[in-house]
């Protein structure tokens, strides 16, 4: 797959990256369980490129989180979309997919795990700079890459856009390696409760970490597939979206340079 980008985002790309994207999906496995994720990657780029893990929302892999591994790669990186449900699995509905989320989330260890096999892939991929790490995820990712980070993965950053902050293990200041930064909605009433928590948390393992709220945002503020009225609780933003990405932008800019 090729996507060509407009000449003024041309000269803002790292050295060595052309605009176009090479994708291709890659079988994997945690254990007995077959896996499938999406890498894509600047076409022609030159030496080792910064790796960022890309997880998907409670549905499983799907269209989304593959659009946001290619605009990762447009921006020159190495983006690897991981599967945390399976080969081909992915929820008809928000009932099922509460069902493949609770049932991956319910063994902490088997969950980070199951991130880590995801994480393997990426850093084995010859383009890869393995001291430039970093993940982002969307609702259920976020939740995924927040235990990535306090279980101590190699990863410089890791960036959540309206994940879950609770955790059955939580972080520790020997272990805790990433600088994290949370994007959330002002007004995200299914997750915002669980920030106090976290601050708390993240200060006695004294966490590099930063909550960023976006006003008038609920939850799953990114995705247009959530709709537009925000009473039901899950409405697109696209001022918060807009923001988010810049502000991970910026982020990584410092984190990952």
């Amino acid at each position: 797959m090729r996507k060509r980008l407009p000449i003024l985002l041309l000269s803002l790309l790292p050295a060595g990256v052309l605009a176009g994207v090479n994708t291709e999906s890659i079988v994997y496995k945690d254990g007995d369980k077959v896996l499938e994720g999406f890498l894509a990657l600047p076409e022609g780029a030159k030496g080792k490129l910064p790796g960022v893990l890309v997880v998907h929302e409670w549905k499983g892999l799907g269209d989304y989180a593959k659009m946001r591994a290619k605009m990762l790669a447009e921006l020159g990186y190495v983006a690897f979309a991981v599967d945390m449900y399976g080969k081909g699995v992915y929820a008809k509905d928000h009932d099922e997919a509460a069902k493949l989320m609770g049932a991956v989330r319910g063994d902490a260890k088997a969950f980070r795990a199951r991130a880590r096999a995801g994480l393997a892939v990426l850093a084995g991929r010859p383009e890869v700079d393995l001291t430039r790490l970093a993940g982002i995820g969307y609702c259920f990712g976020g939740s995924t890459v927040l235990e990535l980070a306090r279980d101590g993965a190699d990863l410089r950053g890791v960036v959540s856009f309206h994940g879950g902050l609770d955790t059955k293990m939580p972080a520790d200041a020997k272990t805790l390696k990433a600088k994290i930064l949370v994007c959330h909605g002002a007004d995200d009433k299914w997750t915002a409760g669980g920030i106090p928590g976290f601050e708390a948390e993240m200060k006695a393992a004294k966490a590099d970490y930063k909550i960023i709220l976006y006003p008038g945002a609920v939850h799953s503020f990114t995705s247009k597939e959530a709709g537009s009225d925000p009473s039901t609780g899950l409405a697109y933003n696209e001022a918060a979206d807009k923001k988010s990405w810049q502000d991970m932008k910026d982020f990584f800019a410092k984190v990952l340079k």
